[in-house]
């Protein structure tokens, strides 16, 4: 005996969640929270009770000179940088040995130093060399610490985006090269059109992070007489003797981060909007 519907069910409400139990996770997460929130506005009313014109009229100029330094800092060493790493990421990937080992060597030794490291042997370092460098004609470069700081910054950060460039490139299915292939799409077509725009896509991320942990990096170019935001800091305190001076540099270090994690998102976002459903 067959039965047939002759009525639609009308639709019915979802079970209702479980409670929340409260257990020591959501306690201590929630204690946590109260501890972050209290101790974020008596930073803020901290800093509106003990807030001095004088100060501000003084200094305020330095701090924007300082924070646009910060910023050319990192936008010339991540560019300079990204162009460095293109060759040195086809090297990692690369079948002949002795240009796999010099790249991989090149990677291997600027992450596996301090950038401080870094920045204290081309600038001090170099230095003892003066009279040859100058022999060749390039003291006037080394000798200017602007100028080393850029290198430096530019060299480290180009070993981490070769390795952020070629996890990218061997994340791409190597379906796709054999799908051009059986196409007659040149190889250098195939990897400009198809290969690294989906390795980009993969590698977005891990470009975002690696340009926030360089704005945070920059402050110890202060340490080389660069005055950046940290070294205008070092120096307003230096004369005023507050320490609220370091907060300010905080706070202006977190909206940067704050506005580039934004920018990042939405970038994100309308690159990879094909992949949502």
């Amino acid at each position: 005996m067959k039965f047939v519907a002759t009525e639609i069910l009308p639709d019915q409400a979802p079970p209702p969640r479980p409670p929340r139990q409260w257990n020591s996770a959501r306690i201590s997460g929630n204690i946590l929270m109260l501890f972050w929130t209290a101790a974020g506005i008596g930073l803020i009313w901290f800093l509106f009770t003990s807030w001095d014109p004088e100060k501000f009229d003084k200094y305020g100029i330095k701090y924007w000179t300082g924070l646009q330094t910060t910023l050319t800092l990192v936008a010339v060493s991540i560019a300079l940088g990204a162009i460095i790493s293109l060759p040195i990421a086809f090297g990692r990937l690369s079948k002949n040995k002795i240009i796999g080992a010099l790249s991989f060597s090149y990677v291997y030794i600027f992450r596996g130093t301090p950038l401080l490291v870094q920045v204290f042997l081309i600038y001090y370092g170099l230095g003892t060399f003066r009279a040859e460098l100058d022999a060749l004609g390039i003291w006037i470069f080394f000798r200017d610490a602007w100028n080393c700081a850029i290198l430096a910054f530019t060299l480290n950060t180009a070993a981490y985006q070769a390795e952020i460039l070629r996890g990218a490139i061997q994340s791409v299915p190597k379906g796709q090269w054999e799908g051009a292939d059986s196409l007659g799409i040149p190889r250098w077509k195939t990897f400009q059109k198809i290969i690294l725009p989906q390795a980009l896509i993969v590698a977005l991320r891990p470009y975002g992070n690696e340009i926030i942990l360089m704005v945070k990096g920059s402050a110890i170019v202060a340490l080389v007489t660069v005055f950046d935001l940290m070294g205008e800091t070092r120096r307003a305190y230096s004369r005023t003797f507050d320490f609220q001076m370091y907060i300010w540099a905080a706070v202006f270090y977190f909206v940067i981060v704050e506005v580039l994690r934004n920018i990042w998102n939405g970038l994100e976002l309308r690159l990879t909007r094909h992949l949502k459903r």
